[in-house]
């Protein structure tokens, strides 16, 4: 068997005090491996100080990690692809565990499950929304990662072909993870440690908008993924509200034969209607999107999975 082609994946965005940390640890760690720095928009002298450790630079004028993500996955041809962020808090002694686990295992995906050691290395609040994010996550999608939000991954090469970025920001990671869970693929986790970011770099990513974009996005795929549910659960509200309203209603035609509020009588009907259109269109969707996962399932299938060891 001949060697896989490993691609390491930095997105970057103002990172002159890491980068060349970041790609010298995983030159160390993947000798054979084409590292990319993608610079998104810096203001400082990441280019060059990326161009200058030895790594392949390019440039993506969208703005957003997700935007960064859909370029990298577009553009770059290889077998595994190690992602990982330029600011150093990845350890990329691990990269070389979980590249030969892609390969052996026959997994399409390998997140790194964060563990830090330092009290700086997560802002606060941090942590527990990413325990948050990940418990929605798993009530809405049947099962999840330990980390939905780390931004440390392996990839094989028919994940990467197969996968329609379509976010724009660090709602990405939400996305990539499920994409795997909605395929089904074989992953995997592994923790590897998280380090506090060096001095002179700073965190982008906003708590408040940035989780408000996330929650925004895990709502947006449960409605395009689990329609039935979704359009279900909504049925289920107008239904019961209409049914609440109609009893008193039933009731005093029952003893009268009269139908004294007619306003009532109306919103009850409407809301039934509503009811009725809302498990209808549950229905109707269901059966696209079982479609259109097929497709993609196909769509995955028709790009060559990892390499698996002769017996």
């Amino acid at each position: 068997m001949t060697e896989p082609r490993i691609a390491v994946l930095l997105p970057c965005y103002n990172e002159e005090a890491a980068i060349a940390q970041t790609v010298a640890g995983f030159r160390g760690a993947l000798p054979g491996a084409t590292i990319y720095v993608y610079d998104n928009n810096s203001r400082d002298r990441t280019v060059e100080v990326a161009r200058a450790a030895g790594a392949v630079v390019r440039t993506e004028r969208m703005q957003g990690k997700g935007n960064v993500v859909r370029r990298m996955f577009a553009d770059i041809d290889a077998d595994i692809y190690v992602m990982a962020d330029g600011d150093a808090t990845y350890d990329p002694a691990a990269a070389g565990a979980m590249v030969a686990r892609i390969a052996e295992e026959g997994l399409d995906m390998i997140v790194g499950t964060r563990v830090h050691e330092a009290a700086e290395a997560y802002r606060r609040g941090h942590v527990l929304g990413n325990r948050l994010m990940t418990g929605i996550l798993s009530r809405l999608f049947g099962r999840s990662f330990t980390d939905i939000f780390s931004g440390y991954r392996v990839f094989s090469r028919r994940f990467v072909k197969s996968f329609p970025v379509l976010s724009s920001g660090f709602e990405i990671e939400t996305e990539i993870s499920v994409h795997a869970l909605e395929l089904k693929m074989p992953v995997g986790e592994a923790e590897t440690r998280y380090f506090a970011r060096l001095e002179g770099s700073e965190s982008k990513l906003s708590t408040y908008r940035d989780g408000w974009r996330i929650l925004k996005t895990i709502a947006v795929l449960y409605r395009i993924e689990r329609p039935m549910l979704f359009f279900g659960w909504i049925a289920t509200v107008f239904a019961a509200i209409a049914f609440g309203l109609s009893i008193p209603l039933v009731v005093t035609w029952l003893y009268t034969g009269l139908v004294p509020r007619f306003p009532t009588a109306i919103l009850a009907t409407g809301l039934m209607i509503l009811a009725f259109l809302n498990l209808f269109t549950g229905l109707i969707l269901d059966t696209v999107v079982r479609g259109r996962r097929e497709m993609r399932r196909l769509a995955y299938l028709a790009v060559p999975g990892p390499n698996l060891p002769r017996a």
